[in-house]
């Protein structure tokens, strides 16, 4: 089988005793784990340069874990009854809420699942412009993001819609439950995002090929106890990765966010196991707030919600501290 790339991962001590698949699975959280499982008895993954085939080998910690991403194949899509909540629709668009941990379109290790599969089932018609794989989908939400997403029904609404968010005329807001705290109360982070050139999976403001990128982020609340704080953020430009990758530059990483620094080793030891409360896959990243223009009527739309259960009750905990 043709292998597309060679991702490399080095064990650090606080992934010593977890099982080969479950690191890969944290380590590289575009993949499922029943996937990984898959490509690990296939002999696609190497640990200290020998291939391992068992899924449950027990890593020591300092392990170098070698993962060869075969060339994918080709995906057939299917309506699944995944639940959703669709928060508006009507001829021409859906808004609707993305649970945390839910890839937005199928991929390799994620051919069934996700939010396509559900759209597929839940809506009578959607757009076909965005590529066969892509059906009404005009923005996306990493998998460990939750929050709000607005599909297109038809090609002319996806049209419109895509060139908002390409001429920055969508208002689009976060919640972001960070560590550390920020050092400034609000900032506006202005620098380019590029692919890591030493790291395929990652992106980087380091990047000499880095595209235009701007966050403004704000302190809504600060949870010392914890050396954490929940950010209110918008962003104006929608580079893949963006929110996580400048909160980064920063001195700062998401809670749950693996992939960018987020080490629950380093929370104090009162609040390390809230971290664990989080949906496998996903981290405290919320899309609490998106406005457009209808693509009809042009007439301005703005929807709200309110962030998953478990993201609640990890700020609760948090709060209790403070008293």
């Amino acid at each position: 089988m043709e292998i597309t790339e060679v991702l490399t991962f080095s064990v650090e001590e606080e992934f010593k005793n977890l099982r080969l698949d479950k690191f890969l699975s944290v380590a590289y959280p575009e993949f499922s784990r029943s996937y990984i499982s898959e490509l690990i008895e296939e002999g696609f993954v190497k640990v200290n340069g020998q291939v391992v085939k068992k899924p449950s080998k027990r890593l020591k910690g300092g392990e170098i874990v070698e993962l060869s991403v075969p060339k994918p194949k080709q995906i057939e899509l299917k309506p699944e009854p995944l639940p959703i909540e669709i928060i508006y629709e009507d001829e021409d668009l859906a808004v609707v809420y993305k649970p945390p941990g839910m890839v937005v379109h199928p991929s390799p290790g994620h051919e069934s699942g996700t939010l396509v599969n559900a759209l597929l089932y839940h809506l009578k018609n959607l757009s076909s412009v965005g590529g066969e794989d892509r059906p009404g989908i005009v923005h996306r939400l990493d998998r460990g993001t939750a929050g709000i997403m607005v599909v297109a029904k038809n090609d002319k609404a996806h049209r419109n819609l895509a060139k908002q968010f390409h001429d920055r005329l969508t208002d689009k807001r976060y919640l972001a439950l960070v560590t550390p705290p920020p050092r400034q109360r609000s900032a506006v982070i202005d620098l380019p995002i590029g692919r890591s050139i030493s790291d395929r999976k990652k992106f980087s403001v380091f990047s000499p090929k880095g595209k235009e990128a701007k966050t403004e982020y704000t302190l809504k609340e600060l949870f010392e106890p914890a050396q954490s704080a929940l950010l209110d953020i918008k962003i104006y430009t929608g580079r893949t990765h963006q929110i996580r990758v400048h909160l980064k530059s920063q001195g700062m990483t998401i809670w749950g966010d693996t992939t960018y620094g987020f080490k629950k080793s380093k929370l104090p030891p009162k609040v390390r196991g809230l971290s664990d409360l989080l949906p496998e896959g996903s981290f405290w990243l919320f899309a609490y707030k998106l406005g457009f223009y209808h693509p009809s009527t042009q007439k301005w739309m703005e929807f709200t919600a309110q962030p998953p259960k478990v993201y609640g009750e990890i700020l609760g905990r948090l709060r209790k501290l403070k008293d």
